[in-house]
């Protein structure tokens, strides 16, 4: 029984990445951040790497939060923590997994890690306001 639970674990853990992603996520750029906030767009800012297991679990938060929000206003921005060091260092993100949100030119919400489904919608919905 034990040879089929990792192969198992492994495939489900793909099939949820693969859902997580459903929801709008666009690359980071300056341009699409400022152009979102000249539209008064509200902007989540997402530092994420693909091997966080945290920051998977804020995907499948952010994923039911606009599942269940269709009409948000929001833009989500993904930074690649591996990639994106400019953008990192820039946003001064201390490690992946970590959540902002700009409205107005202005940092209305920075959260490193967090895993609070409360913590993360409250913070969505204020946003959205």
């Amino acid at each position: 029984m034990k040879p089929l639970f990792l192969p198992s674990l492994m495939l489900g853990l793909l099939l949820s990445s693969f859902s997580t992603f459903a929801m709008d996520r666009s690359p980071y750029s300056d341009k699409a951040f400022t152009d979102a906030q000249k539209a008064g767009i509200p902007v989540l800012i997402d530092v994420y790497a693909g091997w966080c297991p945290t920051c998977e679990r804020q995907q499948v938060i952010l994923k039911r939060y606009f599942d269940n929000h269709p009409d948000s206003p929001i833009k989500v921005l993904v930074i690649d923590y591996d990639k994106d060091k400019k953008w990192v260092t820039y946003y001064k993100a201390p490690r992946q997994a970590t959540l902002m949100i700009y409205k107005n030119n202005e940092q209305q919400w920075f959260s490193v890690a967090p895993t609070s489904r409360r913590v993360i919608e409250n913070a969505l919905d204020k946003a959205s306001q």
